[in-house]
């Protein structure tokens, strides 16, 4: 039998300048291998980061912050990503850009206190009572609308649900009828519904059904054992940002965990203090019981040196709090004024008394090789095919100018390739866009040469 595929078209649709990064590329000793994982070259660095990651696995990074420094182009944000990758996606990772924290709506301050709780998670378990099984029966019973008219309105539903070990049939509320089609329940499928709020969740498509068509992109899964009514383990992963939020202006109860479903839609608003200081006691009160376990996450802020001397200093203040996140920041300054000062100058324009804080990670430019693979790399992830003299001509582009420029041009050679009727790059092609466009330093040195021809 002839096995069709169909291919997702997100990945075509959207590939980011980091699509490729799966990793830091360490071997199991922890040493960098010097192409993997997406990540080429810069060993050192990622060996830095890898133990970093291993810091905070045993939790023992909470509170301390790592810089990344190095020239622009030398894979900072790249690592950064890494490390979030390496932790996989229950650890919180929130990357913002120095330059946010400048609004007109809400303080320097908050800007900075709402990432770092959104890189701050809880992990709660919660023992439920449930009733989970394969769908065996879904019959929906109608009345008579009581506003009259011919019109007839659902009064409950029935519905059968059976595991290995026998079967029950339940009477359901019409709101409970709401939420089986809003998961767009149906018989053969395998559902959970909780006891006391009637909340419903599809865990997939009965393992009975697999054989049902040659193609279908459904997640089917066993035949839940046991008991139809049973007690369940439930656990939720959230940020203290979202519990902020949810609690902000509540609806419905009062119980922190009762309001994890009402999430609002993010405003512009302040949350206060106290306010914080209250979900702080709850969250604490949690963990002593052993309902909930903190997941201290990654707080990215790329371009620190955008931030001035007053969200430095509040940075320190929130370092020390008991709840924080590992922090990482990355720059590409060098010795320059400290932002909100008039003749304060500093490494990479960070306070020193602040600097002294960091585990300091630096990044060094690539060479010519490491390019070379840099870019072989990009052309794959973007389905692209190159001949290795076009990738040795970028690679030379790459070195006098930079890495981000020669990738830049991957995708206008290939489109000079359709149009010549080819579907790989060729060293010509490469010649052709580069004869086209300019570099920044290129760009630099034409107005240097021409600057009485430039209004100033």
């Amino acid at each position: 039998m002839k096995v069709e595929e169909v291919k997702s078209i997100v990945k075509t649709q959207r590939i980011s300048a980091h699509s490729h990064i799966k990793g830091l590329g360490l071997d199991e000793n922890g040493f960098a291998i010097q192409a993997a994982a997406g990540l080429v070259g810069q060993e050192q660095a990622r060996e830095a980061a890898g133990v970093v990651v291993d810091m905070i696995r045993s939790k023992k990074m909470a509170g301390r912050a790592v810089l990344l420094a190095g020239p622009p182009g030398t894979g900072k944000t790249a690592i950064a990503l890494a490390i979030a990758q390496e932790l996989g996606n229950k650890v919180p990772f929130c990357p913002m850009v120095g330059s946010e924290v400048y609004s007109s709506e809400i303080k320097k301050t908050e800007v900075l206190m709402e990432n770092f709780r959104r890189a701050i998670g809880l992990r709660i378990r919660e023992t439920k009572e449930v009733y989970e099984g394969e769908v065996s029966e879904l019959t929906p019973v109608e009345t008579e609308s009581p506003a009259g008219g011919y019109g007839k309105t659902v009064s409950h539903v029935i519905i059968s649900l059976r595991t290995a070990k026998g079967s029950k049939q339940l009477k359901l509320d019409p709101s409970i009828y709401e939420a089986l089609q809003k998961e767009k329940v149906e018989v053969g499928d395998v559902i959970y519904i909780e006891a006391t709020s009637g909340a419903v969740k599809r865990q997939g498509r009965s393992d009975a059904y697999a054989t049902e068509f040659d193609l279908e992109a459904e997640e089917y899964v066993p035949l839940p054992k046991g008991e139809v009514h049973k007690k369940k383990e439930v656990v939720q992963d959230v940020t203290l940002h979202d519990l902020d939020a949810a609690n902000a202006k509540p609806q419905g109860g009062q119980d922190v965990l009762s309001m994890m479903g009402q999430l609002l839609k993010p405003k512009k608003t302040e949350i206060t203090d106290k306010l914080r200081r209250e979900i702080n006691k709850i969250v604490d009160k949690y963990i002593d019981q052993g309902v909930a376990e903190l997941v201290p996450g990654v707080l990215f802020i790329d371009e620190v040196h955008m931030l001035d001397i007053e969200t430095f200093t509040y940075l320190h203040r929130a370092l020390e709090s008991a709840i924080a996140p590992i922090v990482i920041f990355a720059t590409n300054r060098g010795r320059c004024l400290i932002r909100g000062t008039d003749d304060v100058y500093s490494p990479h324009g960070i306070p020193l008394d602040l600097l002294d804080r960091l585990l300091i990670i630096r990044t060094i430019p690539y060479n010519r090789s490491d390019m070379e693979q840099i870019l072989k790399l990009r052309a794959n992830t973007e389905g692209l095919e190159i001949d290795p003299d076009a990738i040795t001509a970028l690679g030379e582009i790459g070195t006098k100018a930079t890495l981000r420029y020669a990738v830049q041009l991957l995708t206008p050679a290939h489109l000079t390739a359709k149009i010549n009727g080819r579907s790989n790059i060729v060293l010509a092609d490469v010649q052709e866009v580069g004869s086209l466009f300019l570099d920044a330093k290129s760009s630099a040195k034409i107005l240097q040469e021409n600057k009485d021809k430039f209004m100033s």
